[in-house]
């Protein structure tokens, strides 16, 4: 029996097996939401074994080794500008001062909140034949058409460019954190035999980040990867591009759910090969005593220079394009804000609240279930709930529209073979089907903030609550939702912004006559109406300033924790 005050422990304490582990509620609810989420997934990756069909034979023999080329040369472009400006900002922002370093620290994250596809609408408005630069310049020197040369923006290169200055911050995010982490011993060892500022950095530093760098460039080669917006409008023929005009334009389904295969193979490589990297990597931090990191300081025309590289991506990637959507916004807003812009902030509103409520839900029961049940079926399936994140929204879109389509017509079938009444679109088409997008794409970033903050409560609250006799639905709600607060309000944020953001899968999956503001600017810029386009996509950024902020107060609050620790650890 034991004693009365452990009596309640026993169920706890269950081994996880036999009819325990078939009546566990969360082990079951766990696993059954995996399966779910894991669905479109799924179904896309099935389609690899499918037979050929015309259509797909067509499109190897055509556009396949295109999509394929203008894919990699993207993510190639991309990966190593990103790489370029987040690593060398990162390291002067850490171990160099100069003047304004405390205002890049935090601002060079600020072009996280502008949407690829809305940096590209904006800087096409600006570096067009008709837009303001190159009408400056034939005024100023009296040119004509074909009198000069000017790059072309809506090309490969001009997506390269677009995509890098909003990307490279998930590198320098990452990359700084390595730095700050870096071994104090390490670095003057290095100076000591003679390394110089830079040679100590080359050698020393970016080696010993190498993990977190790579990492950071695996985001920005999954999120190249996922774009659709900024090829779509360039005219880069891209695996997105290709999988929308497959289902929109060919109307084939199995085709376009090959293509999306395809495109799902190349982004788990980069997840493998992200994966390899850092499992060989082999770094130790090694104590500093609490000393601060050494730092150069640059003075004079250094230090100007400094500032300048650190200014530069952050007035390309987010001063200038905020500012002319701004000014565009002010110079149409007798005619952009109507009942018919009120109806698109109250339906993207309704899409991002609800669905990011949603997330939150199904975060909290992922990982309280994992908390109190944590095994290896358990643990598998939240890392299959989370591995949405790293899939593009077109693969998703194809992913939910097929066995909803299934389910819809199998159901319409049904329904009129026996009740002579037909059901219609149930799933396929409707928010439903959007929302549950949504839920796949963007359940990790609500999963990853709950675990966090579960996992500073210490088990021990737990185990009091139920020497107590509350059961686990009670200990959730009594003591971990008001701890949670923080973190649960930091999740709805960030999923909420994300949908804001999102364009392929909302222009796939959205319900016919339905608008959200990511498709209203992405129909307009495509109509040529950058002008109109700019209220929508100001109001988007203007939402994704939210998380950026949020996110740079945290990382401020935890370097003044690291520095208050380590001044305590040198008294």
């Amino acid at each position: 029996m034991g004693a009365p005050g452990t009596a309640t422990l026993t169920p706890a304490r269950r081994p996880a097996g036999g009819r325990a582990f078939a009546l566990d509620p969360w082990r079951l609810t766990v696993l059954a939401l995996a399966a779910l989420l894991a669905l479109p997934v799924v179904t896309v990756a099935a389609h690899v074994f499918h037979p050929a069909g015309e259509v797909w034979r067509h499109l190897v023999a055509t556009v396949l080794a295109e999509y394929v080329r203008n894919s990699l040369l993207l993510a190639a472009g991309v990966g190593a500008g990103t790489l370029v400006i987040g690593v060398g900002t990162a390291w002067l922002t850490t171990l160099c001062r100069f003047p304004g370093r405390r205002l890049f620290e935090w601002a060079l994250l600020l072009p996280l909140a502008v949407p690829a596809y809305i940096i590209a609408y904006t800087y096409t408005g600006m570096l067009d034949f008709a837009g303001p630069v190159q009408s400056a310049l034939r005024e100023a020197f009296g040119w004509r058409h074909g009198d000069y040369w000017f790059p072309e923006i809506r090309s490969l290169g001009g997506a390269v460019a677009m995509l890098t200055l909003v990307l490279y911050p998930y590198v320098y995010l990452l990359a700084r954190a390595a730095f700050l982490e870096q071994s104090v011993a390490a670095l003057e060892a290095a100076r000591i035999l003679g390394c110089g500022p830079w040679g100590a950095f080359l050698r020393v530093a970016v080696p010993a980040a190498r993990p977190a760098i790579v990492a950071g460039v695996s985001l920005v080669l999954m999120e190249t990867l996922a774009d659709f917006g900024t090829v779509q409008y360039f005219g880069v023929s891209t695996f997105t591009t290709g999988i929308y005009r497959t289902w929109f334009g060919l109307g084939d389904s199995a085709a376009a759910a090959q293509l999306a295969a395809v495109l799902l193979g190349f982004v788990f490589a980069v997840l493998v090969l992200e994966r390899r990297a850092r499992r060989r990597a082999r770094f130790h931090h090694v104590a500093g005593s609490g000393r601060p990191l050494p730092v150069v300081r640059l003075r004079g025309v250094r230090g100007w220079l400094a500032a300048a590289a650190c200014a530069l991506p952050l007035l390309l990637g987010f001063a200038l394009p905020f500012l002319q959507l701004a000014a565009w916004t002010v110079q149409t807003a007798e005619s952009a804000f109507d009942p018919r812009f009120l109806r698109l902030v109250v339906n993207t509103l309704n899409l991002a609240g609800g669905t990011a409520v949603l997330a939150l839900v199904v975060a909290l029961v992922m990982a309280y279930g994992r908390r109190l049940r944590g095994g290896a079926a358990v643990a598998a399936a939240v890392r299959v709930a989370a591995t949405g994140y790293a899939v593009p929204g077109t693969v998703i879109a194809v992913g939910v529209l097929i066995p909803f389509g299934a389910l819809d017509n199998a159901l319409d079938a049904w329904m009129r073979a026996h009740l002579g009444v037909s059901t219609g679109l149930l799933l396929s088409g409707t928010v439903a089907g959007l929302v549950f997008a949504y839920l796949v794409r963007f359940l990790a970033v609500s999963l990853n903030t709950v675990e966090s903050g579960l996992a500073r409560i210490r088990p021990a609250m737990d185990e009091a609550a139920r020497t107590l006799g509350h059961a686990p639905r009670e200990i959730l709600r009594r003591v971990h939702l008001p701890m949670l607060r923080g973190s649960l309000l930091t999740a709805v944020l960030l999923v909420f912004v994300d949908v804001m953001k999102e364009l392929p899968a909302t222009l796939i999956l959205r319900p016919f006559n339905f608008n959200t503001l990511a498709v209203r600017a992405y129909e307009l810029a495509s109509d040529e109406r950058l002008m109109d386009a700019a209220a929508p996509a100001v109001t988007i950024v203007l939402a994704g300033i939210v998380p950026v902020l949020l996110l740079s107060r945290a990382i401020a609050r935890s370097r003044r924790r690291e520095v208050e620790a380590a001044e305590l650890g040198t008294l």
